[in-house]
Protein backbone atom coordinates (compact mmCIF):
# COMPACT_ATOMS: atom_id res chain seq x y z
CA UNK A 1 0.00 0.00 0.00
CA UNK A 2 3.08 2.29 0.56
CA UNK A 3 3.27 1.80 -2.93
CA UNK A 4 0.60 2.52 -4.08
CA UNK A 5 0.60 6.16 -2.33
CA UNK A 6 3.70 7.03 -3.64
CA UNK A 7 2.15 6.59 -6.90
CA UNK A 8 -0.92 8.70 -5.82
CA UNK A 9 1.36 11.25 -4.30
CA UNK A 10 3.32 11.30 -8.02
CA UNK A 11 0.06 12.63 -9.52
CA UNK A 12 -0.17 15.27 -6.82
CA UNK A 13 -0.51 18.58 -9.41
CA UNK A 14 -2.77 16.81 -12.35
CA UNK A 15 -5.81 14.90 -11.58
CA UNK A 16 -8.50 17.63 -10.49
CA UNK A 17 -11.11 17.66 -10.16
CA UNK A 18 -10.72 13.93 -9.70
CA UNK A 19 -9.10 12.21 -6.54
CA UNK A 20 -5.13 11.30 -6.71
CA UNK A 21 -5.36 7.41 -7.10
CA UNK A 22 -2.50 4.87 -6.77
CA UNK A 23 -2.24 1.40 -7.75
CA UNK A 24 0.03 -1.64 -7.68
CA UNK A 25 -0.48 -5.40 -8.37
CA UNK A 26 1.50 -7.92 -7.43
CA UNK A 27 2.29 -11.80 -6.78
CA UNK A 28 4.26 -13.89 -4.17
CA UNK A 29 6.05 -10.47 -4.11
CA UNK A 30 6.69 -9.68 -7.29
CA UNK A 31 5.47 -6.17 -8.84
CA UNK A 32 3.57 -6.91 -11.78
CA UNK A 33 2.17 -3.45 -12.47
CA UNK A 34 1.83 -0.22 -11.38
CA UNK A 35 -0.52 3.18 -12.19
CA UNK A 36 -1.81 6.43 -11.33
CA UNK A 37 -4.99 8.59 -11.92
CA UNK A 38 -4.15 10.75 -15.41
CA UNK A 39 -5.60 14.01 -15.52
CA UNK A 40 -9.55 14.05 -16.46
CA UNK A 41 -10.34 11.96 -19.19
CA UNK A 42 -7.17 9.82 -19.09
CA UNK A 43 -6.82 6.36 -17.29
CA UNK A 44 -7.23 5.68 -14.23
CA UNK A 45 -4.97 4.13 -11.26
CA UNK A 46 -6.41 0.48 -11.87
CA UNK A 47 -6.07 0.23 -15.68
CA UNK A 48 -2.76 2.15 -15.65
CA UNK A 49 -1.81 -0.85 -13.43
CA UNK A 50 -3.09 -3.15 -15.68
CA UNK A 51 -2.10 -1.73 -18.48
CA UNK A 52 1.71 -1.74 -17.54
CA UNK A 53 1.31 -5.45 -16.24
CA UNK A 54 0.16 -6.70 -19.77
CA UNK A 55 2.85 -4.32 -21.25
CA UNK A 56 5.71 -6.49 -19.36
CA UNK A 57 4.26 -9.68 -20.08
CA UNK A 58 2.55 -10.48 -16.40
CA UNK A 59 -0.35 -12.56 -16.03
CA UNK A 60 -2.07 -10.99 -13.33
CA UNK A 61 -5.11 -13.70 -13.09
CA UNK A 62 -5.60 -14.58 -9.21
CA UNK A 63 -2.84 -11.18 -8.23
CA UNK A 64 -3.59 -9.06 -5.66
CA UNK A 65 -4.58 -5.76 -6.24
CA UNK A 66 -2.91 -2.24 -4.19
CA UNK A 67 -5.31 0.26 -4.74
CA UNK A 68 -5.51 3.83 -2.55
CA UNK A 69 -9.47 4.44 -3.33
CA UNK A 70 -12.42 2.56 -3.91
CA UNK A 71 -12.63 1.71 -7.79
CA UNK A 72 -15.09 3.44 -9.46
CA UNK A 73 -18.41 1.57 -10.19
CA UNK A 74 -19.60 3.97 -12.89
CA UNK A 75 -19.38 5.25 -16.49
CA UNK A 76 -18.02 8.97 -16.19
CA UNK A 77 -15.35 10.00 -19.03
CA UNK A 78 -13.92 6.27 -18.66
CA UNK A 79 -15.64 3.05 -18.03
CA UNK A 80 -15.84 1.40 -14.26
CA UNK A 81 -12.28 0.16 -12.78
CA UNK A 82 -13.94 -2.58 -11.23
CA UNK A 83 -15.42 -4.04 -14.18
CA UNK A 84 -11.75 -3.87 -15.68
CA UNK A 85 -10.23 -5.89 -12.35
CA UNK A 86 -13.21 -8.47 -12.66
CA UNK A 87 -12.32 -8.63 -16.48
CA UNK A 88 -8.60 -9.39 -15.73
CA UNK A 89 -9.82 -12.14 -12.84
CA UNK A 90 -7.56 -10.26 -10.30
CA UNK A 91 -7.66 -12.71 -6.62
CA UNK A 92 -8.07 -9.66 -4.15
CA UNK A 93 -7.92 -5.94 -4.06
CA UNK A 94 -6.72 -4.10 -1.06
CA UNK A 95 -8.35 -0.62 -0.38
CA UNK A 96 -7.48 1.89 0.98
CA UNK A 97 -10.35 3.93 1.71
CA UNK A 98 -14.07 4.47 0.35
CA UNK A 99 -15.02 7.00 -2.28
CA UNK A 100 -17.37 9.35 -0.80
CA UNK A 101 -18.98 10.42 -4.25
CA UNK A 102 -22.35 9.20 -4.48
CA UNK A 103 -22.31 7.31 -7.76
CA UNK A 104 -19.41 5.19 -6.05
CA UNK A 105 -19.73 4.93 -2.15
CA UNK A 106 -20.18 1.39 -1.10
CA UNK A 107 -21.02 -0.19 -5.37
CA UNK A 108 -17.40 -0.73 -5.74
CA UNK A 109 -16.95 -3.62 -3.20
CA UNK A 110 -20.20 -4.55 -3.53
CA UNK A 111 -19.14 -5.21 -6.79
CA UNK A 112 -16.18 -7.00 -6.33
CA UNK A 113 -17.59 -9.46 -3.34
CA UNK A 114 -20.35 -10.63 -5.80
CA UNK A 115 -17.52 -11.03 -8.55
CA UNK A 116 -15.98 -13.19 -5.70
CA UNK A 117 -13.10 -11.40 -5.39
CA UNK A 118 -11.80 -10.74 -1.53
CA UNK A 119 -11.55 -6.99 -0.63
CA UNK A 120 -9.75 -5.56 2.36
CA UNK A 121 -10.35 -2.56 2.87
CA UNK A 122 -9.29 0.47 5.54
CA UNK A 123 -5.32 -0.20 5.05
CA UNK A 124 -3.40 3.18 5.29
CA UNK A 125 -6.38 5.15 4.95
CA UNK A 126 -5.21 8.15 6.84
CA UNK A 127 -2.68 8.49 4.69
CA UNK A 128 -4.65 7.93 1.84
CA UNK A 129 -7.24 10.47 2.98
CA UNK A 130 -4.64 13.18 3.16
CA UNK A 131 -3.71 13.16 -0.24
CA UNK A 132 -7.38 13.84 -0.99
CA UNK A 133 -8.78 15.43 1.66
CA UNK A 134 -10.06 18.43 -0.78
CA UNK A 135 -12.12 15.47 -2.32
CA UNK A 136 -13.37 14.00 0.66
CA UNK A 137 -14.34 17.20 1.73
CA UNK A 138 -16.40 18.60 -1.65
CA UNK A 139 -18.00 15.11 -1.51
CA UNK A 140 -19.23 15.12 2.11
CA UNK A 141 -19.37 18.64 3.17
CA UNK A 142 -20.13 20.58 -0.09
CA UNK A 143 -17.33 22.96 0.18
CA UNK A 144 -13.39 22.61 -0.61
CA UNK A 145 -10.42 22.04 2.08
CA UNK A 146 -8.78 24.87 2.68
CA UNK A 147 -5.02 25.74 4.44
CA UNK A 148 -4.01 29.27 5.16
CA UNK A 149 -0.61 29.84 4.05
CA UNK A 150 1.49 32.60 5.80
CA UNK A 151 5.11 33.65 6.90
CA UNK A 152 5.75 34.79 10.34
CA UNK A 153 8.66 36.00 12.40
CA UNK A 154 8.84 33.89 15.80
CA UNK A 155 7.32 36.56 17.36
CA UNK A 156 4.24 36.01 15.06
CA UNK A 157 4.60 39.07 12.79
CA UNK A 158 4.38 38.77 9.22
CA UNK A 159 5.48 42.15 7.70
CA UNK A 160 6.86 45.41 9.40
CA UNK A 161 5.35 48.47 10.64
CA UNK A 162 5.24 50.29 6.60
CA UNK A 163 4.19 46.66 5.44
CA UNK A 164 7.36 45.65 4.33
CA UNK A 165 7.42 41.75 4.11
CA UNK A 166 9.71 40.58 1.09
CA UNK A 167 11.16 38.39 2.27
CA UNK A 168 10.49 36.89 5.93
CA UNK A 169 11.65 33.52 5.29
CA UNK A 170 14.18 32.04 2.75
CA UNK A 171 14.26 30.17 -0.29
CA UNK A 172 13.06 26.44 0.80
CA UNK A 173 10.30 27.88 2.65
CA UNK A 174 8.95 30.00 -0.48
CA UNK A 175 9.66 26.53 -3.15
CA UNK A 176 7.63 24.48 -0.82
CA UNK A 177 4.74 27.43 -0.72
CA UNK A 178 4.85 26.63 -4.07
CA UNK A 179 4.83 23.15 -3.79
CA UNK A 180 1.33 23.69 -2.11
CA UNK A 181 -0.09 26.50 -4.24
CA UNK A 182 0.45 23.74 -7.21
CA UNK A 183 -1.39 20.40 -5.41
CA UNK A 184 -4.29 23.15 -5.04
CA UNK A 185 -7.33 23.67 -7.66
CA UNK A 186 -7.31 27.08 -6.89
CA UNK A 187 -4.76 30.02 -5.30
CA UNK A 188 -7.06 33.05 -3.08
CA UNK A 189 -6.33 36.26 -2.50
CA UNK A 190 -7.94 39.39 -1.80
CA UNK A 191 -8.07 42.81 -2.90
CA UNK A 192 -5.64 44.47 0.11
CA UNK A 193 -2.72 41.92 -1.31
CA UNK A 194 -3.66 42.42 -5.31
CA UNK A 195 -2.90 46.44 -4.80
CA UNK A 196 -0.03 46.22 -2.26
CA UNK A 197 2.14 43.53 -3.53
CA UNK A 198 0.46 42.86 -7.48
CA UNK A 199 1.18 39.57 -7.41
CA UNK A 200 1.01 36.53 -10.32
CA UNK A 201 -0.31 33.73 -8.38
CA UNK A 202 0.94 31.33 -10.22
CA UNK A 203 3.54 27.83 -9.81
CA UNK A 204 7.40 28.91 -10.25
CA UNK A 205 9.38 26.83 -8.12
CA UNK A 206 7.97 23.90 -8.77
CA UNK A 207 7.34 21.81 -12.14
CA UNK A 208 4.05 21.21 -12.83
CA UNK A 209 2.11 20.75 -16.15
CA UNK A 210 -1.40 22.13 -14.84
CA UNK A 211 -1.74 25.52 -13.17
CA UNK A 212 -4.29 26.03 -10.26
CA UNK A 213 -7.07 28.69 -11.14
CA UNK A 214 -6.93 32.44 -9.13
CA UNK A 215 -9.61 33.91 -7.78
CA UNK A 216 -9.91 37.10 -5.90
CA UNK A 217 -12.64 38.23 -3.03
CA UNK A 218 -13.38 41.76 -4.55
CA UNK A 219 -16.32 42.97 -2.73
CA UNK A 220 -16.40 46.90 -4.76
CA UNK A 221 -15.43 45.10 -7.83
CA UNK A 222 -12.94 47.85 -8.13
CA UNK A 223 -9.45 45.43 -9.04
CA UNK A 224 -7.44 47.31 -11.52
CA UNK A 225 -7.38 45.90 -15.37
CA UNK A 226 -3.57 46.02 -15.59
CA UNK A 227 -3.36 44.01 -12.12
CA UNK A 228 -0.09 40.98 -13.15
CA UNK A 229 -2.58 38.48 -11.83
CA UNK A 230 -4.57 38.96 -15.50
CA UNK A 231 -1.72 36.80 -17.30
CA UNK A 232 -4.17 35.38 -19.76
CA UNK A 233 -6.06 32.64 -17.95
CA UNK A 234 -9.15 32.99 -16.27
CA UNK A 235 -9.34 34.82 -13.06
CA UNK A 236 -12.07 34.50 -10.86
CA UNK A 237 -13.29 37.61 -8.81
CA UNK A 238 -15.85 37.16 -6.32
CA UNK A 239 -17.86 40.10 -5.39
CA UNK A 240 -21.26 41.67 -4.07
CA UNK A 241 -22.11 44.41 -6.66
CA UNK A 242 -23.41 44.16 -10.09
CA UNK A 243 -21.62 46.70 -12.02
CA UNK A 244 -22.21 45.61 -15.44
CA UNK A 245 -19.31 47.86 -17.02
CA UNK A 246 -16.73 46.86 -14.80
CA UNK A 247 -18.23 43.25 -15.53
CA UNK A 248 -17.51 43.95 -19.09
CA UNK A 249 -14.59 45.14 -19.32
CA UNK A 250 -12.95 42.58 -16.71
CA UNK A 251 -14.42 39.85 -19.10
CA UNK A 252 -11.55 41.57 -21.90
CA UNK A 253 -8.95 40.35 -19.03
CA UNK A 254 -10.40 36.50 -19.13
CA UNK A 255 -11.68 37.34 -15.48
CA UNK A 256 -15.10 35.61 -14.33
CA UNK A 257 -17.32 37.84 -11.71
CA UNK A 258 -19.22 35.89 -9.64
CA UNK A 259 -21.48 38.46 -7.79
CA UNK A 260 -22.77 36.51 -4.76
CA UNK A 261 -25.97 38.43 -2.67
CA UNK A 262 -24.68 39.52 0.62
CA UNK A 263 -26.35 41.51 3.50
CA UNK A 264 -23.53 44.53 4.00
CA UNK A 265 -22.58 45.70 0.54
CA UNK A 266 -18.91 45.18 -0.15
CA UNK A 267 -18.90 42.41 1.45
CA UNK A 268 -18.36 38.91 -0.02
CA UNK A 269 -20.34 35.97 1.74
CA UNK A 270 -17.00 33.69 2.46
CA UNK A 271 -18.90 30.64 3.05
CA UNK A 272 -21.21 30.91 -0.09
CA UNK A 273 -17.78 31.29 -2.03
CA UNK A 274 -16.63 28.02 -0.38
CA UNK A 275 -19.98 26.77 -1.38
CA UNK A 276 -19.66 28.33 -4.94
CA UNK A 277 -16.50 26.68 -5.94
CA UNK A 278 -17.59 23.21 -4.77
CA UNK A 279 -20.18 23.15 -7.16
CA UNK A 280 -17.53 23.84 -9.72
CA UNK A 281 -15.26 21.05 -8.71
CA UNK A 282 -12.69 23.17 -6.39
CA UNK A 283 -11.20 20.28 -3.97
CA UNK A 284 -8.28 22.56 -2.73
CA UNK A 285 -8.02 26.12 -1.95
CA UNK A 286 -4.74 27.90 -0.85
CA UNK A 287 -5.36 31.02 0.70
CA UNK A 288 -2.56 33.06 0.65
CA UNK A 289 -3.51 36.75 1.39
CA UNK A 290 -3.15 39.33 3.75
CA UNK A 291 -4.09 40.06 7.79
CA UNK A 292 -7.45 40.95 6.39
CA UNK A 293 -8.75 38.78 4.60
CA UNK A 294 -7.39 35.89 6.03
CA UNK A 295 -8.64 36.89 9.66
CA UNK A 296 -11.85 36.89 7.81
CA UNK A 297 -11.69 33.40 6.16
CA UNK A 298 -10.97 32.39 10.02
CA UNK A 299 -13.18 34.06 12.15
CA UNK A 300 -15.98 33.01 9.12
CA UNK A 301 -14.75 29.43 9.97
CA UNK A 302 -13.93 28.96 6.50
CA UNK A 303 -10.11 27.93 7.05
CA UNK A 304 -9.72 24.36 7.70
CA UNK A 305 -5.89 24.17 8.31
CA UNK A 306 -2.95 26.72 8.57
CA UNK A 307 0.45 25.95 6.77
CA UNK A 308 2.71 28.78 8.31
CA UNK A 309 6.34 29.10 7.68
CA UNK A 310 8.28 30.96 10.87
CA UNK A 311 11.64 32.59 10.12
CA UNK A 312 14.39 32.66 13.05
CA UNK A 313 13.69 36.34 13.08
CA UNK A 314 12.13 38.74 15.50
CA UNK A 315 10.32 42.07 14.03
CA UNK A 316 8.91 43.55 17.57
CA UNK A 317 6.30 46.18 16.88
CA UNK A 318 4.75 44.77 13.50
CA UNK A 319 2.21 43.71 11.67
CA UNK A 320 0.38 39.95 11.98
CA UNK A 321 -0.90 37.12 10.49
CA UNK A 322 -4.31 37.61 10.61
CA UNK A 323 -6.96 40.14 11.84
CA UNK A 324 -9.37 38.22 13.71
CA UNK A 325 -12.14 39.41 16.34
CA UNK A 326 -10.85 40.53 19.84
CA UNK A 327 -12.06 37.59 22.71
CA UNK A 328 -12.89 37.98 26.22
CA UNK A 329 -13.08 34.46 27.23
CA UNK A 330 -9.93 31.92 26.18
CA UNK A 331 -12.61 29.38 25.49
CA UNK A 332 -13.83 31.19 22.69
CA UNK A 333 -10.96 30.35 20.42
CA UNK A 334 -10.25 28.68 17.62
CA UNK A 335 -8.03 25.67 18.48
CA UNK A 336 -5.90 23.38 15.77
CA UNK A 337 -3.83 20.41 15.92
CA UNK A 338 -0.55 20.03 15.36
CA UNK A 339 -0.28 17.13 12.45
CA UNK A 340 3.33 18.07 11.00
CA UNK A 341 6.33 19.81 11.75
CA UNK A 342 9.39 19.69 8.79
CA UNK A 343 12.61 22.20 8.56
CA UNK A 344 12.38 24.26 5.50
CA UNK A 345 15.96 25.47 5.10
CA UNK A 346 16.28 27.59 7.99
CA UNK A 347 13.07 27.95 8.65
CA UNK A 348 10.50 25.79 10.27
CA UNK A 349 6.90 24.67 8.66
CA UNK A 350 4.18 24.14 11.07
CA UNK A 351 1.10 22.05 9.91
CA UNK A 352 -2.19 22.59 11.94
CA UNK A 353 -5.76 21.40 11.38
CA UNK A 354 -9.56 21.66 13.15
CA UNK A 355 -9.20 18.08 15.18
CA UNK A 356 -12.63 17.68 15.09
CA UNK A 357 -12.95 18.42 10.80
CA UNK A 358 -10.10 15.86 10.08
CA UNK A 359 -11.55 13.30 12.08
CA UNK A 360 -15.50 13.84 10.30
CA UNK A 361 -14.08 13.20 7.25
CA UNK A 362 -12.06 9.77 8.24
CA UNK A 363 -15.35 8.44 10.06
CA UNK A 364 -16.80 9.60 6.20
CA UNK A 365 -14.17 7.00 4.19
CA UNK A 366 -13.94 4.92 7.04
CA UNK A 367 -18.33 3.95 6.78
CA UNK A 368 -18.49 3.37 2.86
Amino acid sequence: MHQALAQAASVLYITTPNPRVGCVIVRDNQLLGRGATQPPGGPHAEVGALRDAQAQGHDVRGATVYVTLEPCSHFGRTPPCVDALIAAGVGRVVIAMGDPNPQVAGAGYARLDAAGIAVTRGVCAEQALALNVGFVSRMQRGKPWVWAKMASSLDGRSALHNGVSQWITGGAARADGHHWRARSCVVLTGMGTVLKDNPQLNVRAVQTSRQPRKAVIDGTLSIDAGARIFDGTEVLLFTSVDRPERVAELAERNARVIVLPSAEPGRVDLSAVMHWLAQDGVNEVHLEAGAGLTGAMIAAGQVDELLLYVAPVLLGDALGMARLPMLEHLDDVQRYAFHDVAMMGDDVRLRARIASTWTALVDCVNRI
